[in-house]
């Protein structure tokens, strides 16, 4: 079972915390209402800061090639530091499930 976790009311899957890249604590503090729109939120790590970015599912009409989570693999490899630490988490709709409170 995935890790769930809750950001400002909103509830999250973690995806992946490739090399332990996901800080609650950090990310509470970044995550503004810009996100809320975004079905994925990636955040990598470069010169020890986070930088995050919203992605769309491929089915999202508001998708584009540019924010499409399936091209994830592509923005990891052409446009974030190599090697760099990084996690996906994916908005989730589900308020039956049990959650890590921030």
């Amino acid at each position: 079972m995935k890790k769930k976790i809750e950001i400002n009311e909103k509830k999250y899957e973690v995806i992946e915390d490739y090399r332990e890249a996901l800080d609650l604590e950090l990310l509470k503090e970044k995550i503004t209402d810009y996100y809320d729109d975004f079905d994925y939120i990636v955040g990598d790590w470069a010169y020890g800061k986070v930088r995050l970015k919203g992605f769309y599912d491929s089915k999202n009409k508001k998708c584009k090639k540019y924010n499409d989570i399936g091209n994830l693999k592509d923005y990891i490899e052409n446009s974030c530091a190599y090697g760099c630490k990084w996690f996906e988490i994916k908005k989730i709709n589900d308020w039956n499930e049990l959650f890590i409170l921030l």
